[in-house]
């Protein structure tokens, strides 16, 4: 039973799921290297329309997701389970990378050649529909944060992965706007990015404890 239609997640999930997106957004991926690089190489402009495309790949992630979370959860009311320990497993391979030895800092940009404005919105599209990072996180995190019990699972899907894709198109703004700056920032005090990897890697691995260990719902 999918309860009263239209209904929002509860307080605690909503925070739980935006806390995870914020943490999932400053971990290094090929969203953020690519937006920031071409924010460094070819300006603010080419980075928001870079971040225009990879918006409209997380539009198609979590309408896909949406649909077919309610789908599966309507056929088969112990695939919460399955998703649950597949979501934690992803977390803790988070944690690994983000703590491992050598890890990159998403500040390390590489020079990319002038492109048009087509290419830099279809190839931020690309980058974030390729990207298996959000893939993941949308088939395997997202479904541990809805609750038929508060109403449709569609809805809070929806209202999620809105959440989800407006802190994505915040924190990035800001990164645009300070690219150059916050990448010296990092260059010279290499200490401050293995700081921010280890505080990522312990959030994400309390996050894979509590999903592991949650019972089903």
């Amino acid at each position: 039973m999918l309860g009263k239609p239209g209904q929002m997640p509860d307080l605690h999930n909503l925070l739980a799921f935006a806390a995870v997106a914020v943490g999932m957004v400053l971990t290094p991926g090929p969203n953020m290297a690519y937006t920031l690089s071409r924010s460094i190489c070819q300006g603010r402009t080419a980075g928001f329309i870079s971040l225009g495309g990879v918006a409209l790949g997380f539009v198609v992630y979590m309408l896909c997701a949406a649909f077919g979370i309610t789908a599966l959860l309507l056929a088969v009311p112990y695939a919460y389970d399955a998703v649950r320990i597949a979501g934690a497993l992803y977390l803790l391979w988070l944690a690994v990378q983000a703590v491992r030895p050598g890890g990159r800092s998403p500040f390390h940009v590489k020079d990319l050649p002038p492109s048009s404005p087509t290419k830099l919105f279809v190839m931020g599209l690309l980058t974030n529909l390729l990207n298996p990072k959000i893939a993941i996180m949308y088939l395997s995190l997202l479904p541990q944060f809805i609750d038929p019990a508060n109403g449709s699972v569609l809805s809070q899907a929806l209202v999620l992965g809105t959440t989800q894709i407006a802190i994505s198109l915040m924190v990035n703004t800001l990164f645009i706007v300070s690219a150059s700056s916050i990448a010296r920032f990092f260059t010279y005090r290499p200490s401050f990015a293995a700081v921010q990897r280890w505080v990522m890697g312990t959030v994400f691995a309390a996050l894979a404890v509590r999903m592991a260990t949650e019972s089903q719902r």
